[in-house]
């Protein structure tokens, strides 16, 4: 056996050599979504897929087209905005003081930690019969909801970067005599960056969704509101419009943080 061993392989039996696989193109990623595509509009085409149930891709885009040329996915998608805008503007506030608070004090994460997780806990879509008797029918629920969904995440991740702060740099900049504040300032917010990033994206998710349900609350304005008068006369054409609409903006968004992420993060691709 040990002569057989040292004996060279011939070239007809030895092993072959691994081929380097190239990366696939981007463009082979439009490959599936594009054949789910003409699936739907054949299936839609032969009946398979009654259109009272789903229209099909052409008659979506049809819709889509006389709804902007109206004017009314227009008007609908600046109230959308407008309402996440606010929300997320008066979740981020609370958001970050509560983050802060519980994050850099010890009696703030004793007397602020507790509660929120107890309400974080809560399904908050239940506490609509509650934002309706306290603040009404009209535009201030649909933002209370959207500043409840987008708040939660954003406090979670500000409160998490700031307590994984590395200690071994607190204490380098205690023995190097930096006061509280350019400890706050220089070390513990840089650190806690990355972390409040990804909290911003799971909120402006969790904000858009939080939209959708809010506008189902008596609205006269904005795509739930377009959603809802096309469900009553059996458009699914212009609810299938509404929810792209929805998809976009929130890629839009996502891709913003991202962009975001990439400036405010340069020193990460220098590790």
């Amino acid at each position: 056996m040990p002569v057989l061993a040292d004996r060279a392989l011939p070239a007809s039996v030895a092993p072959p050599r691994k081929r380097r696989r190239r990366p696939l193109s981007g463009a082979w990623r439009w490959l599936s979504p594009v054949t789910l595509l003409l699936v739907w509009q054949v299936a839609s085409g032969t009946g398979i897929l009654p259109e009272d149930k789903l229209a099909s891709p052409l008659r979506v885009l049809a819709a889509g087209v006389d709804l902007a040329d109206s004017g009314q996915l227009g008007d609908a998608f600046a109230v959308s905005l407008t309402r996440v805008l606010l929300g997320v503007a008066v979740g981020a506030v609370i958001a970050l003081a509560l983050g802060l608070t519980a994050g850099l004090s010890r009696w703030g994460a004793v007397l602020v930690d507790p509660p929120v997780q107890m309400l974080r806990t809560l399904p908050f879509l239940g506490l609509i019969p509650l934002f309706i008797i306290w603040f009404g029918i009209g535009e201030e629920p649909k933002i209370a909801l959207v500043a409840l969904g987008f708040a939660f995440p954003l406090y979670l991740n500000v409160y998490a970067g700031i307590r994984d702060t590395d200690p071994q740099l607190l204490e380098a900049t205690a023995v190097l005599g930096f006061t509280r504040w350019e400890r706050l300032l220089h070390v513990v917010l840089p650190a806690a960056l990355p972390q409040a990033l990804v909290g911003l994206r799971q909120g402006l998710g969790v904000a858009w969704l939080s939209l959708i349900v809010g506008e189902q609350i008596n609205a006269d304005a904005g795509l739930g509101y377009l959603i809802n008068n096309a469900r009553d006369f059996l458009r699914t054409d212009q609810v299938v419009v509404g929810l792209v609409v929805y998809a976009g903006l929130g890629l839009a968004t996502d891709a913003l943080v991202r962009a975001l992420e990439r400036k405010a993060l340069r020193w990460r691709s220098t590790r």
